[in-house]
């Protein structure tokens, strides 16, 4: 009877024991447009995140778990998702999506059950709604102001938008005129298409009538190549600039020809090897190209999947300083607070610093100018 006394207390502590390792867990609720218009980003999202816990299996000694869910570039699905993760799933921290519109409804679920958010897309929230979300995504106004200057070191006076009818296309577009204003540069056009619209050519046809020096196309991703095939395709011989959504190879292979010369922002990574060895963010990013590769067979030709592998830097750093127990509401506080208070953290794309009032970690140092040179994306002195 005593030794089955003793078997049964030992049987309870061992379940008791797996139990406690089981909760120790930490789960991360990841969603990504891995279908639809805007799964030319989404997929190398995936690829990044997964490269990224391959790398680092555990974070602060803990088991992570990865929960992938597909929001076919619908903003509905990704809130939907978002809820999904938190109150069934009980992750303790969400990264994604895809698209601005997306990641705006899951930070508004994030907001509302009270767990973080790391965006890889830029997305700005004011005020209270966004105290649950920061974005490792450089901001629109930083990467386009670089953008701007470039336009005006090349003598460009004038310039053309042309972007997305959505949040991304009113984001790049104010941040155009903000930047080409201080820089004495005209916007000429303002010029709107959907992501899943089929042509442009009413639009290029105002925009060329137009005669601008140059034309900025705020969208991204490989329905981001319509209007440089638009205005290839009418004889435009003026300069072509972009935004860092952009940089993936659907949207070179779609656009050809037509985007030689383009030039965009970018984060260090793309142009790692051509950064100097004093510069920090080249070693953090060898080592994201050497992780990718491992996984997926292939060295990355995108600067997506870069960023969900920095949202996984961010969230181990902030979990080695985070006390308390994943699963549970205290803890996703906890681990809020340690995401904001991030300093100096070097990612592939920048040096990440949080502030309260400014939850973009970018700064100068994330951001260089790349043109499309025979097919390939090299560094703009």
């Amino acid at each position: 009877m005593k030794n089955k006394l003793t078997h049964i207390l030992g049987a309870t502590a061992l379940a008791l024991v797996a139990s406690q390792a089981m909760a120790a867990d930490l789960k991360i609720g990841f969603i990504s447009s891995l279908s639809g218009p805007v799964a030319a980003l989404g997929i190398p999202y995936e690829k990044g995140i997964r490269a990224a816990i391959a790398e680092h299996p555990e974070i602060a000694g803990r088991k992570v778990q990865l929960i992938v869910l597909d929001d076919a570039s619908d903003p509905t699905t990704a809130g939907r998702n978002a809820r999904k993760l938190v109150t069934e799933d009980k992750v303790d921290v969400l990264i994604g999506t895809s698209g601005v519109p997306g990641a705006m409804a899951i930070a508004a679920v994030a907001r509302e059950l009270n767990t973080p958010l790391i965006s890889p897309t830029p997305v700005t929230i004011a005020g209270p709604e966004g105290a649950w979300t920061v974005t490792v995504s450089q901001p629109f106004p930083l990467m386009v102001a670089g953008v701007v200057e470039r336009m005006k070191k090349s003598g460009v006076k004038t310039v053309a938008f042309i972007g997305f009818s959505d949040a991304l296309g009113d984001l790049a577009y104010d941040s155009l005129v903000k930047s080409a204003d201080a820089a004495g540069i005209k916007v000429v056009a303002n010029e709107r298409y959907a992501r899943s619209d089929s042509s442009v050519a009413g639009q290029v046809l105002k925009i060329v009538a137009s005669r601008p020096d140059a034309v900025f196309a705020g969208n991204s991703g490989t329905p981001g190549a319509l209007p440089y095939i638009a205005l290839a395709e009418r004889g435009y011989k003026g300069k072509i600039y972009g935004t860092h959504g952009l940089i993936n190879a659907d949207f070179v292979r779609v656009g050809g020809a037509s985007i030689e010369g383009l030039q965009v922002p970018s984060g260090p990574v793309l142009v790692a090897d051509q950064l100097p060895d004093s510069n920090p963010i080249k070693k953090v990013s060898m080592g994201f190209r050497n992780a990718y590769q491992k996984v997926n067979g292939a060295v990355p030709t995108d600067a997506f999947s870069s960023y969900t592998y920095d949202a996984y830097l961010l969230l181990a750093d902030a979990a080695s300083r985070t006390k308390g127990e994943p699963g549970t509401p205290q803890y996703r506080t906890a681990l809020r607070d340690a995401i904001v208070s991030t300093k100096e953290l070097v990612g592939t794309h920048g040096i990440y610093t949080f502030k309260p009032d400014d939850r973009y970690g970018s700064d100068q140092r994330g951001v260089v100018i790349v043109q499309m040179t025979k097919g390939q994306w090299k560094l703009v002195p």
